[in-house]
């Protein structure tokens, strides 16, 4: 009997669930405005290191709030900048 219970407990728990959606939360607000004309600058690196983790990653999208070409052109500008040593591939201890 309480193995019937938990089977019936454990469907009506997950009725109505997207198991694909699992863990998202709400939509972010951007976290980052500029004009419509804003370029990054690969030779700007104080700019970029807003846009980089302690350990030298770039962050996602979703934490910084760009759009998806801005995304591709920070990418695109620290990968630059790196290959010319004004960022680090890696972290800085």
């Amino acid at each position: 009997m309480t193995s019937e219970k938990t089977e019936q407990q454990s469907t009506v728990e997950t009725e109505g669930t997207n198991p694909r959606r699992r863990g998202r939360g709400r939509k972010r607000a951007p976290g980052f405005t500029a004009e419509p004309d804003f370029k990054f600058e690969y030779k700007d690196p104080q700019q970029l290191k807003h846009f980089i983790t302690e350990r030298g990653k770039i962050m996602p999208r979703r934490i910084t709030g760009l759009t998806a070409v801005q995304q591709r052109e920070l990418t695109l500008a620290v990968k630059r900048a790196r290959h010319i040593a004004l960022l680090p591939y890696t972290a800085v201890k």
